[in-house]
């Protein structure tokens, strides 16, 4: 195994348990390391401290395990049955649920890799090549967890993987076929095309924050903004609402949402969608309309090198809804960018609630389920920030 050298008082964050090791951190390193390399990392003394996936970039290590004792061989088993256990505890896994999230990098003290379950079919994304290299003995631990009836496993990692590592990953099931892609959430089916879809097919990390929504929605006009798979949309029908609208500048997300309504609401009315840009959409919203407006954009800043384009964009979209509200109406409104802290998400719904001229109170502060753990080492992995609105 090659090995990695540390520079002087580098370690400290390694102490701390923090899986990354950046690139200034590293004095030297064998020769010959390639990218996705699994590697040995020292510290300026000589000492064995860590071992990890080896790559090309800011982050030059992505730590698996900590110390000098050599890495068990059967580490990344034991991590995804542990995480396994941990979704059964917090009892995800049921007759009317039956999608969650089995990995969540990080989180589950295995960097680089994100795991989704959607029925008996697991969606694997690896954002390393460590990962990417590992996905054949990642799949074949999925099927052999212990009572969790995954039988397909799927590989889709074209848009996640480095771009630089020139891998060239093909999106195909590693063990299984696909059999259908429909899944259950809280009692209410989806179709979910992790072949073609967004990450890997639906955003699971909503799931709280849609049950939530549900009981805001009763008697309601629901304004659904991003709208891609329908999540929001479902929940507020079954909430009661009288009337939901959901708009994407997809032809294809609307289609998806309209389908998801039809398995859960056959027949129902109540519900319209708009192919159209969110912003030109609410230029168009007279005032009042809407009682619940839904802001879940995808991310408007995806690196630290696009946050106060990010801020502007999250800035402009809520003071647009704050505009429209009708008055005692409320707005779920999200960031998904993990660049873009808590604090500086609040000050652009801040700014724009002064700039629309609106008395706004925060109702609920939203974040990530427990499906996406955070390691309390690694706060970078708290990437979901969403607050509940009330608009006087």
């Amino acid at each position: 195994m090659k090995k990695v050298f540390l520079k002087p008082n580098k370690q400290e964050s390694i102490q701390r348990n923090h899986p990354w090791i950046f690139s200034g951190a590293i004095a030297k390193a064998d020769e010959g390391i390639e990218e996705g390399d699994l590697v040995e990392v020292f510290d300026a003394s000589g000492q064995k401290i860590a071992t990890g996936h080896y790559q090309i970039g800011s982050i030059a290590v992505r730590i698996l395990d900590f110390g000098a004792k050599p890495m068990a061989e059967n580490l990344l088993y034991e991590r995804i049955c542990n995480a396994f256990n941990l979704r059964e505890n917090l009892n995800l896994i049921r007759e009317d649920n039956n999608c969650y999230r089995l990995v969540h990098g990080e989180g589950d003290f295995l960097p680089g890799l994100v795991v989704d379950i959607y029925g008996d079919t697991a969606v694997i994304q690896a954002h390393s090549a460590g990962m990417h290299f590992e996905r054949y003995k990642i799949a074949e631990a999925l099927v052999n967890i212990p009572h969790a009836g995954i039988r397909n496993v799927y590989y889709k990692s074209d848009t996640t993987l480095p771009y630089k590592a020139n891998l060239d990953p093909r999106n195909d099931y590693l063990i299984g076929n696909f059999n259908g892609g429909e899944a259950v959430e809280n009692g209410l089916v989806f179709n979910i095309d992790w072949l073609k879809g967004q990450k890997t097919g639906f955003f699971i990390d909503q799931r709280e924050n849609r049950m939530l929504l549900e009981k805001y929605a009763k008697q309601k006009n629901v304004l659904n903004m991003f709208c891609y798979t329908g999540g929001f949309s479902v929940y507020a029908m079954r909430g009661g609402a009288l009337r939901v609208d959901s708009v994407d500048s997809s032809a294809k997300a609307t289609a998806i949402t309209e389908a998801n309504i039809k398995i859960n609401f056959p027949g129902d009315d109540r519900h319209s969608t708009f192919t159209e840009d969110a912003f030109k959409f609410l230029d168009n919203v007279l005032l009042g309309q809407y009682d619940l407006i839904i802001l879940d954009p995808p991310a408007f800043a995806k690196h630290r090198g696009t946050i106060k384009n990010g801020l502007i964009g999250y800035r402009k979209l809520n003071y647009k809804a704050f505009q429209k509200i009708k008055k005692g109406g409320t707005i779920f409104s999200f960031s998904c960018s993990q660049a873009i802290t808590k604090d500086m998400f609040r000050m652009a719904v801040f700014t724009a609630a002064i700039q629309a001229g609106r008395k706004v109170r925060i109702l609920h502060q939203l974040t990530q389920p427990a499906d996406h753990p955070v390691d309390i080492a690694h706060p970078e992995g708290e990437y979901l920030k969403g607050l509940v609105l009330y608009v006087e």
